[in-house]
């Protein structure tokens, strides 16, 4: 998007650890590329770090759960917040987290989070959880912990890196001041170590000092260079004193908390540790072993990277570590040739500049940041339609209308209504699809809507139910309650047949703010109800700027159905009807005599499943010929393009015939519904009648007149669906004219 946010990092602390050290590059690199950046935490270490490079630092108590202080933290942000107008906070922790997320649901800012490890989710901890509205994970397996625990949307996780400075963390810094200053022997083997001496972070320092007698018996005057402060600092410095005791030497230091790590690194002959620690010893050219408390990958080399991405070199699902393995790997490095070791280190700098820099930190943040600012303050359009019931004509409306939409402006945030959220989300990748039935839901996102889209189709009726029709009103009821713009959006009107119904539909559609009508029937059905709005417009069905799949698609696609290639194929395209028997019965005759007659192969095309399955079947099982059948989970662009390949179609569904309308397929309609019988006549196509008097004989002479005319009917849809498509991009238009 281009806008400079002012950024509010929030974490829990800034003492060392890789969490820490990723938050601190991190907003170094933002404030680098022109970012406000500021950061909120009870403290630590780095805080000068941040306030050389220009970052303001705020002492806020988020590092405890003590309520008292969570209170004064809540203060403390929600100032901060107001004052430095902060556009967007991105919390590192879940107090933070927590905190923010309480803010958030008052407060007018963008909230990201990031998952740099995975959380204890017993006792209710879960619940004081709070993932924002994107997350940036630091790992594949973070992002999948995510999925499983808390069932965050898979479309709001941003999967990151921990990205290291390759200039702090270089072959070239020098590690003497640190040599100097710990009296370590030059001219001996340096082990570095780093990481947070807190219980569930030290595991291998404390297996380092275990096994010091060993590697010293192994590898004459090594010495263990451990950096890090926390929780059981003093009882590991007082076990590493007890080592040098007996050593009768100083093998082991212990250095405390530090900031100056990319030195302490560079002491080191080899270094041993995870996370972020490891990947900066890889970017200064050292050898390493990858190990900490949640496994052990071992000393890191090519055959080790997939593993070690998978969860960001902290090697959970790993195999534990232990003494031996310690001991074996330290030793066979230290024991290898120099030219090898050179070759370790180059590789694993390699590894950081492809995966690992901080260049590519931030601009996977970045990322999420433009999506979740852009849903906060970019205009929002709820569809409202018969979307999630596997109707292909439906959801060829629902994915040209959402398609056309972000053609339109990409910054357009959409929210879709459907009966199977997770289905319609499955199938296009939607990022805002909710449930039509959930009605707090429902109310919530039309309260947050800008402009509310009803349709397309045949939504306005009472054919199917009064109370389809009631569901339909009545979320036009409530946008307009909510002072929400409304637009009718390419609408098939009727019919509605009650009286009461008419005067409610009359009353509800002049409050619309533009109706766009897919044929001048429907209008005109709007005016015999009384409707005077003058903002009614006749454009034509959204689905005639579908695009198909491509021809060489198609044709897999049909010789994957089990339909030959040796002949014509006429499509076949049927709905469940009242007098099922008898139409059934004339249904099959009439596929019979094409298939005899006219020498083609009859192929059933499913437009809702499985509705039009089972009706299929049983003209089939009727029919004495074999016939193949359209039955896949076929997206509409499929369908479409199949129907490409066909010569004919005898369709009852008004979508079938859309299809083969935009691919200039002949058609004969069957007449269910008075919107069928309009579109023939537009399209100058013939009719088969009614299906409920159907008369077989003239269904097949007027087959027989569209095989053997078949170019003079191509040459009308040509006319006709031209002028259509043109039409349809219009409610485009009319959408532009409420934005």
């Amino acid at each position: 998007m281009g806008k400079k946010y002012k950024i509010l990092m929030t974490t829990m602390g800034l003492n060392i650890g890789g969490a820490e050290t990723h938050i601190v590059e991190l907003s170094k690199e933002l404030k680098k590329r022109g970012y406000d950046v500021m950061v909120a935490s009870n403290g630590g270490v780095y805080v000068d770090e941040l306030k050389e490079a220009g970052i303001k630092h705020f002492d806020v108590p988020l590092n405890t759960r003590n309520i008292g202080k969570m209170r004064t933290s809540l203060k403390l942000l929600r100032k901060i917040i107001i004052d430095e107008k902060v556009d967007i906070v991105h919390s590192h922790a879940r107090i933070p987290g927590f905190i923010t997320g309480i803010l958030h649901r008052s407060m007018d800012f963008t909230f990201v989070t990031s998952a740099h490890w995975v959380f204890n989710t017993a006792h209710g901890l879960k619940y004081l959880t709070n993932w924002g509205q994107k997350v940036v994970a630091v790992s594949e397996d973070i992002k999948q912990y995510l999925i499983d625990n808390y069932h965050t949307p898979e479309k709001d996780i941003y999967v990151t890196i921990n990205g290291i400075d390759t200039d702090k963390f270089s072959p070239d810094v020098s590690g003497e001041d640190i040599i100097k200053e710990f009296s370590l022997n030059s001219g001996s083997p340096i082990v570095s170590y780093v990481s947070r001496m807190d219980a569930d972070r030290a595991m291998v320092a404390e297996q380092l000092i275990d096994c010091a007698e060993r590697l010293d018996r192994e590898i004459n005057g090594i010495q263990l260079l451990i950096a890090g402060g926390g929780n059981v600092f003093d009882e590991l410095k007082a076990k590493a004193d007890g080592v040098n005791k007996k050593l009768g030497r100083q093998c082991i230091v212990m250095t405390g908390a530090r900031t100056d790590i990319n030195k302490i690194v560079a002491a080191g002959d080899i270094f041993v540790g995870v996370s972020r620690a490891a990947l900066e010893a890889m970017a200064a050219e050292k050898p390493v072993i990858v190990a900490g408390n949640e496994g052990y990958i071992g000393i890191f080399s090519e055959d080790k990277l997939e593993t070690a991405q998978e969860n960001n070199f902290c090697c959970r699902g790993c195999e534990m570590p232990n003494h031996d393995m310690l001991v074996r790997d330290v030793v066979k490095l230290l024991s290898i040739t120099d030219a090898e070791r050179k070759r370790l280190g180059e590789y694993g700098r390699k590894v950081i500049f492809d995966y690992y820099s901080v260049s590519k930190m931030a601009d996977d943040c970045i990322m999420a940041y433009d999506e979740a600012y852009r849903e906060n303050h970019g205009k929002r359009i709820l569809m409202s339609g018969y979307y999630g019931y596997n109707n292909s004509g439906d959801e060829a409306i629902l994915t040209t209308i959402y398609n056309n939409i972000q053609k339109m402006d990409g910054d357009l945030n959409i929210t879709v209504l459907s009966r199977d959220p997770e289905e319609t989300t499955a199938k296009y990748g939607f990022k805002n699809v909710v449930s039509r039935f959930d009605i707090f839901k429902l109310l919530s996102e039309i309260k947050k809507c800008d402009i509310l889209l009803s349709g397309g189709g045949s939504l306005l009726q009472d054919t199917t139910s009064t109370r389809s029709l009631m569901y339909y009103l009545s979320i036009i009821v409530w946008a307009k309650i909510m002072h929400k713009k409304v637009m009718l959006y390419a609408n098939g009107i009727g019919p509605v047949s009650k009286n009461a119904n008419r005067k409610i539909v009359r009353r509800v559609i002049n409050k619309a703010d533009i109706i766009t009508l897919r044929e001048e029937d429907s209008k005109k059905e709007l005016i015999s109800m009384g409707v005077t709005n003058k903002n009614m417009y006749v454009t034509a069905d959204p689905v005639f700027t579908m695009e198909p799949a491509s021809r060489a698609i198609s044709k897999t696609l049909l010789i994957k159905a089990g339909v030959p290639q040796d002949k014509g194929i006429i499509g076949v395209s049927v709905r469940n009807w009242k007098n099922s028997d008898d139409f059934v019965e004339k249904f099959a005759e009439i596929c019979d005599t094409i298939h005899d007659k006219f020498d083609k192969n009859i192929v059933f095309v499913v437009m809702h499943n499985p509705n039009d399955t089972n009706i299929s079947k049983q003209v089939m099982a009727k029919m004495k010929n074999c016939s193949y059948i359209l039955d896949g989970s076929y997206s509409p662009k499929e369908i479409m393009g199949m129907i490409g390949e066909m010569e004919l179609i005898l369709s009852m569904r008004l979508h079938t015939l859309i299809f083969a309308t935009k691919q200039r397929v002949p058609i004969v309609g069957f007449v269910y519904d008075p919107k069928i019988n309009s579109y023939l006549n537009l399209l100058r196509m013939p009719s088969g009648g009614n299906v409920i008097n159907m008369d077989t004989a003239k269904i097949l002479e007027e087959v027989e007149e569209v095989l053997l005319n078949r170019d003079k009917y191509v040459g009308y849809l040509n006319e006709m669906g031209t002028e259509l498509e043109e039409k349809a991009k219009m409610n485009e238009e009319y959408l532009k004219s409420l934005l």
